[in-house]
């Protein structure tokens, strides 16, 4: 299975069968958005730079809430957790997606705005792959991502949402390197990754490690 980082909060996830695609954002927001092709399209929300379904093609599955779903043994599961940390007050819901494909367990966060419940941890089992805002302003800030990621402690940790020199229709985002002097691996980090290949659960070590995947944009 290989991840890669497309940008902001995009991800595609490919194996041998099946390739994802996950919250393509509008280029407007300063990225340019590469072609995109998948059998299945997940987006947590309905912002301009988590569903730019649009730029994405060939899908044969649109994932776009709560729910579970399956296509060509990919197994999703879709869960509403808070935009905020207000139950949903100020900037509502989003869909965090628990995947499993080639049994591993991949989970992406979207735009959490608060700490996960004793029942959202509950819904989910050993998460081998945490995709997790760490930007603030409009998501968890570096601190509770720390708290979330301790929560589930998850294999791969890697970080998105977060500011950049080309993030220019975007303000107010902290840099990942304040999420990396947080969690303490400043030194340890694995950083600049074209992308992350896994080949089976038995090759996880069970330490958590943060993968800083270079994006494509």
């Amino acid at each position: 299975m290989e991840i890669t980082y497309i940008g902001h909060s995009c991800f595609k996830i490919k194996d041998k069968n099946i390739t994802l695609v996950i919250d393509p954002y509008d280029p407007k927001i300063g990225y340019k958005l590469p072609k995109l092709s998948c059998d299945a399209l997940l987006v947590t929300h309905n912002h301009f730079d988590h569903s730019y379904i649009q730029g994405v093609e060939g899908y044969r599955l649109l994932v776009d809430g709560p729910g579970e779903y399956e296509i060509g043994g990919c197994f999703i599961y879709g869960r509403e957790v808070s935009h905020d940390s207000k139950g949903g007050a100020e900037r509502g819901k989003v869909t965090m997606y628990l995947i499993t494909l080639d049994g591993l367990n991949i989970l992406h966060l979207g735009d959490l705005g608060c700490e996960l419940s004793q029942e959202d941890l509950e819904k989910i089992p050993d998460v081998d792959v945490l995709m997790i805002p760490v930007g603030n302003k409009y998501t968890i800030d570096a601190k509770t991502a720390v708290k979330v990621i301790s929560s589930l402690e998850p294999s791969y940790v890697v970080p998105m949402h977060y500011k950049t020199p080309d993030l220019t229709g975007i303000d107010g985002l902290s840099s990942v390197d304040e999420f990396l002097d947080e969690m303490g691996v400043e030194n340890g980090v694995k950083k600049d990754l074209d992308k992350l290949v896994l080949n089976a659960k038995s090759d996880l070590d069970g330490e958590t490690e943060v993968i800083v995947l270079k994006p494509t944009h």
